[in-house]
């Protein structure tokens, strides 16, 4: 079997089937990341002796006729601002290295080490999960497997560029205005937002609680699917996780999806980004979408993100902006500086108009399902690139790329971003997009097109070999 370029649940059969064995995979995932992860500086941690023993524990789960759970033998990285027993959660700051070590993991990982998977490490991302770019002054760059030159989008950089560089299958990663969706259209994988508080957020470090969430990235839809399954549940150690009752689809995948109602997100998802447009054009020519759709407001509703997470993120970290603002990333701080000072009437008048905007979109989704825009107005940019020619103007790059995710996180809507392969250029992606706790109809619709081959993840290590 070649471990580089095969999904999860393709490994995990194999191992339960006894046709390769957990620790064998886990071997030749360390050693991909060992030869290769210097090319890419996705890892920030790896976690090779705990891995190695958890996935002997699965090889003598099965050898004694146990189950060993749907994921089993499934190598997977997180976000290092998960929290994982034994280790300091970083959360991509020189700041966290000072702190205790985690004394249990996160939910998330705790799950899907009960499911069988094999956690091999923590992946980097930018400082406090405060960027689209993961240049982070104090742990490096991530690069972009599909052009070193380029970022790999952020924040969960690490997360989406592990899985593109075929080091492992799987990877976790947090969105709160696009961190999850950017760096899976970048570097050109699935990227998993589902509705906010559908999974659970304990052992993560927060940026914006109003909006963070957490996801998968992965190279099938199937397995996007899976992890949600497995992910699912309500969680007393977050007070927002939900406690609606888990809807696995997995199961669902194979449904014909000619009953869903779909539609193209018009007006202000068409504007600065001609080559997203013709990914969108091209998602929508395959599964015969003619409609359109105008989600109002939406320019007012990125503004009002920027103010809230500012908001919230320099509340958060305040007493240490105070203290010791030179251990901050430049970057990061200036923007945590700038939100302290936003007035607390923006503030509520952000989150008012928050309330306002929520109902309309409700009212968009009583005559549509599911909304298809771009994920990005561009391909990966270059690492260190400040600005961009944009309809005519200088705009700057980082804010940018979340021009289309951050009217969408703003509700806490459920969002995939899947990839667009193009002959000769950088992939892009394409959200599809759904009202509260419709998670399987976005799957099933990307199923579908997975099916007639419009989207599919790519794995490029053989040109790094």
């Amino acid at each position: 079997m070649n471990f580089d370029s095969a999904d999860a649940i393709t490994i995990s059969t194999a191992v339960r089937e006894g046709k390769v064995s957990a620790v064998e995979v886990t071997k030749a995932a360390l050693a991909r990341i060992a030869t290769r992860n210097h090319l890419f500086n996705c890892f920030t941690t790896i976690t090779a002796e705990t891995a190695l023993t958890d996935a002997a524990l699965i090889d003598r789960e099965i050898a004694q006729g146990n189950h060993p759970g749907v994921l089993a033998g499934v190598p997977f990285a997180v976000k290092n601002l998960f929290d994982i027993a034994g280790l300091t959660t970083l959360a991509g700051s020189k700041i966290n290295a000072e702190n205790p070590a985690a004394t249990q993991d996160a939910t998330a990982v705790a799950k899907l080490k009960q499911a069988g998977a094999v956690l091999v490490g923590a992946l980097n991302m930018d400082e406090y999960a405060y960027g689209f770019v993961t240049e982070n002054s104090h742990y490096g760059v991530t690069h972009n497997p599909h052009d070193l030159q380029r970022v790999a989008g952020g924040s969960s950089g690490g997360s989406a560029a592990a899985v593109a560089a075929g080091l492992v299958p799987l990877t976790l990663g947090s969105d709160t205005n696009g961190s999850i969706r950017v760096p899976a259209a970048l570097c050109g994988v699935f990227g998993f937002k589902p509705t906010y508080g559908r999974l659970s957020r304990a052992g993560v470090a927060l940026f914006s609680s109003s909006f963070d969430h957490i996801g998968p990235f992965a190279r099938s839809v199937q397995d996007i699917a899976m992890v949600f399954d497995v992910l699912q549940g309500e969680d007393d150690r977050d007070p927002i996780c939900t406690k609606r009752p888990p809807e696995l689809c997995l199961p669902q995948l194979k449904k014909d999806i000619s009953d869903i109602r779909i539609a193209i997100a018009a007006d202000y998802f068409t504007k600065g980004a001609e080559p997203a447009l013709a990914a969108v054009q091209k998602v929508a020519d395959a599964i015969k979408v003619t409609k359109y759709v105008i989600i109002p407001e939406a320019d007012c509703a990125r503004a009002a993100a920027f103010v809230i997470t500012a908001s919230e993120g320099a509340n958060l970290h305040l007493d240490k902006l105070r203290s010791r603002p030179e251990d901050f990333d430049p970057a990061t701080r200036d923007r945590f500086l700038a939100g302290a000072l936003i007035p607390s009437s923006w503030y509520l008048q952000a989150q008012r108009f928050r309330r306002w905007y929520r109902d309309r979109v409700r009212e968009v989704f009583q005559n549509v399902d599911v909304i298809i825009a771009p994920t990005t107005p561009i391909s990966a940019p270059l690492i260190g690139q400040q600005t961009m020619i944009s309809d005519g103007e200088e705009i700057l790059v980082r804010p940018h790329l979340g021009l289309f995710t951050q009217p969408l996180s703003f509700i806490g809507l459920p969002v995939l971003s899947v990839p667009i392969q193009r002959q000769n250029a950088l992939p892009l992606g394409v959200q599809l997009i759904a009202a509260s706790y419709n998670e399987a109809l976005i799957l099933r619709v990307a199923a579908a097109l997975e099916a007639k081959g419009v989207v599919s993840a790519s794995v490029i290590f053989n040109a790094f070999n």
